[in-house]
Parts: structure tokens; C-alpha cells; sequence
């Protein structure tokens, strides 16, 4: 019998409900209730109370108390979030156990920011003006959280906006990807029976697209956490209330050089994973690959290679490599893509026909037009695009040529070769010799440009989260 997932906003009644199904074959998996306007009223004025009311903070002990038991259930229902994070988001198996893997690491690092980040002196005595002075600060929670969420990574995004937050202090309210709610749902439940009082993690799915923008820019919002597409969150920070501070995730179109002298047997298989994993839908999957002339076919063959020994089905079984894309139409939009670059000039090396409406099978493109469609944009599919170039400055004014910069990576065994690429490559971070979806989420991770704005990781969003608050003492015993 398929689930019925309750609104998770204390006290509020739901708008109507909404049916989550399997990107892979349309499975009707739960109904999950949706709230209107009145609910996210309740909600904020649910958060503001809690915010305002300082006597009844959660203090640090009890916060680390719940983030432990969160940790320690979600283990014990490992394989249960795994399978279920891939039924409805469609990310195979395999990699959906890594994500829970991460998703409970992450609870953790919640913990390890919440022990030992902390506030500093600040230097007095220094003039006539500091005398007799003592100045510290400590950090307090910046006030009501509103975290909108992607649908790629359903548990592990949630964690990344959620745990920071209760790890701050700071009352929470989520809508999850409409696509993806229930592992987001299952995480504010676990949350509660780890005992998180009610009402400090709320979850919402919207009736609609303004009844989500009513949420996000009320002047009760402290601070606006959002993952998805760059149209979509620079419109919702242009809407803002005064004063809510923000950082937004978008995507990127992430550039990799391969220069003459790369291992290939090294890099082809980080490449080939880190373009065709979760079908490309990742925020910095692999996707133009500037090889240099000599080896660009090898580059691109050996790629085609590896795409065409990945299974491509159901992402519930541990065999498949490759699961579906979230929606039917984004299936028919890449095939799209792929075909107008064929038609502008693109060598098709293996791919670029659709298995099914759900199912795309692992593509490479050898030299598309540099203003193809699929050249210029996020093509958050499982398509590689290889280009041939003579000269690395050359493959780099196309790499950087974008308005999106975000994570990039450079492939050589010359260490000076890879110090020129980390110099004029744009992006927040360059991997060397290792593809540019590697993340550990203690790491800062941020989109550039159109890419984003802030600063993502565990300890970052944490810091985000709090405000630093100064006490300046004055005593003639200091």
C-alpha cells in the first residue's frame, strides 16, 4: 500500500495533497499533503514565536543530543532510505547508499561544527581608547531558516539545510523538490523522534509557485537557503524581504582539460562516472571535456566505451549504473539538444537515442559547435561533450567562456601545467587529476557568477546561520 505523508507545519490544515511517483516507470509511490496560504502563515508565525521566545533556546547539549539520535537512526534504517531515495528520485541504488552514507556523515559534521566553532576576543588595550577593556563574541542563531530544496540529491540536500540550521539553533521550515518530498519528510520525522521539540523543523509542499514565493520573502525570514535552478533562485533573492540574508546553489557547466601528457587509464573512469552518474543530474557533473588534438577521439572513444558498459534501468536494482531523468519531458529536452548539435556538426560516438520516455543512455558528442545549445547550457543529462583543442589557453578562454563558473578540473602529469590551468581556470574550485563532481561536504562549495551566491558546506551554512554578537566590558581591574 502506498504511504500517505501528513503536512509536516503543527496545527495547520492541508490545501489539498499531491501523488510522488517513480521517474522510472510512473509507480505511484505516496500521496503527501500540500499547504496554501494559511499554512505557511502558521508556519512562520509558528518559527518567529519560537525564535523570539530566547528562555526556551535549545541549548547546545540538547542540540547535540537530537543530531546524535538522528545519526544513529538513519543508520539503522540505512538500506530503507537508500531504496526509497531511489524510488522516487530515481538515482540508482548504489549511489543512493552513498548519499545516505554522506546524508549521515553530514549529521555528525553538524555535531563537530556545533563543538567547536565559536566566537573570539577581540583585541583591547591597544590605545588610550581600548583601555580598561575586555571584548568576546559568541554566536547566536541568525533567526527563522527557509530552505527550498532540489530534487537530485533528496536526503542529502535536506541535511545540508536542515541539520546546519538545528545545529545553529535556528528554527527551520523546508519545501522540498515536489518531484522528491518524502526522503525530506523522512528526515523531519526522524528529527522528531530523536527529539526535536515541534514545530523547530517544519516541512511544507506548496499548493503552487506563489504560495512558495510567499514563504520565502516575509520579513519573518532570517535567512533563505536555496538549491535548484539560477532562473528561479535570483528571481526568488530579487524578491527578498529587507534584511534576510541568503545563498543560492545553481549549476554550472563544468569544464575539464585534458592535456597531451594525462594518465588516461586514470582519468577516463572518473570522467565517464562523474558525467553519466545519477544521469548527469548533478549541479557539477562532467560535461565539456577539452582534450588536446592528439588525443581527443582516444578521449572520446574510451569514454564511449566505459558509458556503453553501464546498465541503464531501474535504479531499485544494485546492478543499474544509470537511472532515469526526474521527468519524461527533460528526457525528450535533452534528446533535443543532442540533436541539434548533430545537425550543427557534433560526431555522435555512442548514445543519442532514448531507450524509453524516462531512460537516456549515456552520450558523447565529439567537437558540438562551441554556440550549440548543448555547449552554452547545463544540459543535466548523461552527455559528455569532447572538444579538441591545439593550445591550453585556447581550451581555457572556452572553458571559462560561460556565465556559469563553478567547479573545474585539469588532467596532467606536468605540475606546472596544472598550476597554469588552477590559475586561469574560472571556478570556485579545480580538481587536479580527479573529476569535477568530487565533494565532501565540509568543504566550501560555491557556484560563481550565474552559479550562485554564498558559500555551501556543512560549517559554512552553520556559520551562515548565526550572527556574532560582541561584549565590550569595561572595568579598571581589566
Amino acid at each position: 500500500m502506498a504511504e500517505h505523508f501528513k503536512l509536516l507545519v503543527p496545527n495547520a490544515a492541508p490545501a489539498g495533497a499531491a501523488e510522488v511517483t517513480a521517474p522510472f516507470d510512473g509507480a505511484h509511490i505516496a500521496a503527501i499533503e500540500t499547504g496554501g496560504s494559511d499554512a505557511v502563515d502558521i508556519a512562520l508565525r509558528t518559527a518567529d514565536a519560537l525564535y523570539r521566545d530566547k528562555n526556551n533556546w535549545l541549548d547546545a547539549e540538547t542540540r547535540i543530543n537530537i543530531l546524535d539520535k538522528t545519526a544513529d537512526i538513519m543508520q539503522s534504517r540505512f538500506e530503507e532510505l537508500a531504496v526509497e531515495a531511489a524510488r522516487e528520485g530515481g538515482k540508482p541504488l548504489i549511489d543512493s547508499r552513498v548519499e545516505v552514507a554522506r546524508a549521515i556523515d553530514g549529521i555528525k559534521n553538524c555535531i563537530e561544527v556545533l563543538r567547536t566553532e565559536h566566537g573570539e576576543e577581540i583585541p583591547m588595550q591597544k590605545n588610550a581608547a581600548s583601555m580598561h577593556r575586555l571584548a568576546f563574541t559568541t554566536r547566536e542563531p541568525i533567526g527563522v531558516v527557509v530552505a527550498v530544496s532540489a530534487f537530485n540529491h533528496p536526503l542529502n540536500l535536506a541535511v545540508h539545510q536542515i541539520g546546519p540550521a538545528v545545529a545553529a539553533g535556528c528554527p527551520v521550515i523546508i519545501k522540498p523538490a515536489g518531484d522528491t518530498p518524502l526522503s525530506c519528510f523522512r528526515l523531519i520525522n526522524i528529527l522528531c523522534e530523536a527529539g526535536l521539540p515541534e514545530g523547530w523543523c517544519q516541512g511544507i509542499v506548496t499548493e503552487s509557485n506563489d504560495i512558495a514565493t510567499q514563504l520565502v520573502t516575509d520579513k519573518r525570514v532570517a535567512f533563505f537557503s536555496f538549491i535548484g535552478s539560477a532562473k528561479v533562485g535570483w528571481m526568488l533573492r530579487s524578491k527578498l524581504a529587507p534584511g534576510t540574508r541568503c545563498a543560492l546553489e545553481h549549476g554550472g557547466v563544468a569544464p575539464v582539460v585534458v592535456a597531451q601528457d594525462a594518465d588516461l587509464d586514470d582519468a577516463i573512469p572518473l570522467l565517464a562516472k562523474a558525467g553519466f552518474y545519477h544521469a548527469g543530474q548533478v549541479c557539477v557533473s562532467v560535461q565539456r571535456v577539452y582534450a588536446h588534438k592528439s588525443i581527443a577521439r582516444e578521449v572520446a572513444e574510451r569514454i564511449a566505451e566505459a558509458g556503453k558498459a553501464m546498465k541503464v534501468g531501474d535504479p531499485t536494482l544494485p546492478d543499474t549504473d544509470v537511472g532515469p531523468l526526474i521527468r519524461h519531458a527533460e528526457t525528450e529536452r535533452v534528446h533535443q539538444w543532442v540533436n541539434e548539435a548533430i545537425e550543427q556538426g557534433a560526431e555522435c560516438i555512442t548514445g543519442g537515442e532514448k531507450i524509453s520516455d524516462s531512460l537516456y543512455p549515456p552520450t558523447v558528442l565529439f567537437n558540438a559547435p562551441d554556440d550549440a545549445v548543448i555547449s552554452q547550457n547545463e544540459v543535466f543529462g548523461p552527455v559528455i561533450l569532447v572538444y579538441e583543442y591545439d593550445d591550453i589557453d585556447d581550451a581555457i578562454r572556452r572553458a571559462n567562456a560561460l556565465d556559469v563558473s563553478f567547479q573545474a578540473a585539469v588532467f596532467s602529469k606536468n605540475i606546472d601545467t596544472c598550476l597554469y590551468a588552477f590559475k586561469h581556470l574560472n571556478g570556485s574550485a579545480v580538481m587536479v587529476n580527479d573529476h569535477t563532481a568530487f565533494r565532501v561536504d565540509w568543504m566550501p562549495f560555491a557556484g560563481l557568477k550565474v552559479s550562485g551566491h554564498g558559500v555551501g558546506g556543512i560549517p559554512h551554512t552553520f556559520r551562515d546561520m548565526q550572527v556574532e554578537k560582541m561584549m565590550v566590558m569595561r572595568s579598571p581591574m581589566i
